[in-house]
């Protein structure tokens, strides 16, 4: 599959708002229209990648036209045939990471990694998910602190896998990773045998495929649009007592999830964020005896 790489050059029109506002605002807008991954350049600039099939120039300048800040926004783009992305984000984008001291993500042609309890190999393609973005870090987080042991774990719109690989790693059984995109879906495969995680299944689909099975926890990291459409289908995939962790969205798309949450008999637990990027912790309900 062919995709197209993509330039942004974002300019505040005001003082008040910051190029990494404009950026991460941009970024989550990009998503929206069926970009997949990004990363900077050399001089800090945004480039998002999107499949040659999905990218529509027009839908982008429309989108760019009412983009909801005060900023001036442009873009190149190039065609980038199918070549080895791992030699490119060797040379250009993906740097080891160490989250809470504990988590270690880096790739086989890392050499010199901190020791970390949980050492988890990812040799990304056009995936998201390699740690660096706010969003995987505070899934990230959330997972650390969480006792998943022997419970059942579902990572939707999983990537590379690496909160699956991370669940397992933390004694998580059965593990289920779903992503709708078929690179994700290939890469979430060879990184799951780089780490050992063999108990992790994964299916080529999006919410739409799950059926009948329950699940002690679930993990989707997705946006805002996707989730406030899917959460009723992982409310019903939950154990009562169950948790749901989401991102992908920001501090002020919160009250919307909380919303659509509720009505799905899901109670709000706490919240975390970082750089305006948030994620939630939801717990099921548990029905009354009596």
């Amino acid at each position: 599959m062919n995709y197209y790489e993509l330039t942004f050059y974002c300019t505040p029109n005001t003082e008040v708002i910051s190029e990494e506002v404009i950026k991460d605002v941009l970024t989550s807008l990009l998503g929206d229209l069926g970009f997949e991954s990004f990363s900077e350049d050399e001089s800090a600039h945004l480039l998002g990648y999107i499949s040659e099939t999905l990218f529509s120039e027009e839908a982008l300048k429309e989108m760019i036209d009412h983009f909801p800040l005060s900023a001036d926004i442009s873009f190149s783009q190039q065609l980038i045939i199918t070549r080895n992305w791992n030699e490119e984000w060797e040379k250009h984008f993906f740097q080891p990471i160490i989250i809470d001291r504990q988590c270690a993500i880096h790739s086989t042609f890392h050499k010199d990694i901190p020791p970390a309890k949980y050492d988890i190999i990812i040799d990304p393609k056009m995936s998201f998910g390699t740690g660096h973005h706010e969003t995987t870090e505070l899934m990230i987080s959330f997972l650390l602190d969480m006792e998943v042991r022997e419970k059942s774990v579902l990572d939707m719109g999983c990537g590379t896998a690496v909160l699956a690989i991370l669940a397992a790693m933390k004694g998580a059984n059965p593990v289920l990773a779903v992503d709708n995109d078929e690179w994700a879906y290939n890469n979430a495969i060879e990184n799951r045998q780089l780490n050992h995680t063999e108990n992790i299944s994964v299916v080529l689909g999006d919410a739409q495929i799950l059926g009948n099975e329950k699940f002690d926890v679930i993990l989707a990291n997705i946006n805002r649009n996707i989730l406030l459409n899917d959460i009723h289908r992982y409310a019903a995939c939950l154990h009562a007592g169950g948790i749901l962790y989401m991102s992908g969205f920001y501090t002020e798309d919160i009250p919307a999830i909380k919303e659509v949450c509720e009505k799905s008999g899901l109670n709000f637990l706490t919240s975390r964020s970082k750089r305006h990027w948030a994620a939630v912790e939801f717990r099921k309900n548990v029905p009354h005896v009596g």
